[in-house]
């Protein structure tokens, strides 16, 4: 019987990278038939094994472009949405999915974190970093609330 590989070979090398770039995970690659485990993966990665450190990183972001396309998606897919539900009379009646509609969301808001962890530059929440100060004598307005108010204390 023989196990998964754990020798580094160019060609799983490469298969891992074009899979990623499609936006599979690294664990359902390794799934596959003939790839290593992911934590064989991680170690090529973490030790740069013959250049695959920057080649895997610049899947992964690939890949993660690819899943934001998923999203879209995702979002527009709107099959098995509505399910036929049989009256007491007999007829059908057209009726939301809400389990169908609810997995989709999930399916969308998890890809959607990992894309704006992942990626924060251009899947995160922009910032508004603009700060606003309109001119005035600010130092002059808090002496004159707090004049007086310091009076009789010790």
């Amino acid at each position: 019987m023989t196990g998964r590989p754990t020798l580094y070979t160019a060609d799983i090398a490469r298969r891992i990278c074009a899979e990623l770039c499609s936006g599979r995970t690294l664990r359902d690659v390794c799934r596959d038939a003939g790839m290593p485990d992911e934590s064989t993966v991680r170690g090529w990665v973490q030790n740069d094994r013959s250049g695959f450190a920057a080649r895997y990183r610049s899947a992964r972001e690939i890949g993660y472009h690819a899943m934001a396309d998923e999203i879209l998606e995702i979002a527009d897919d709107s099959r098995n949405d509505w399910i036929a539900r049989r009256r007491a009379n007999g007829e059908g009646e057209p009726m939301v999915d809400h389990e169908h509609v609810s997995r989709a969301r999930l399916r969308v808001e998890t890809r959607r974190w990992l894309l704006s962890k992942a990626l924060p530059k251009v899947y995160g929440d922009r910032l508004d970093l603009k700060a606003t100060h309109e001119a005035g004598d600010d130092l002059a307005a808090l002496m004159k609330t707090i004049d007086g108010r310091t009076r009789g204390l010790p």
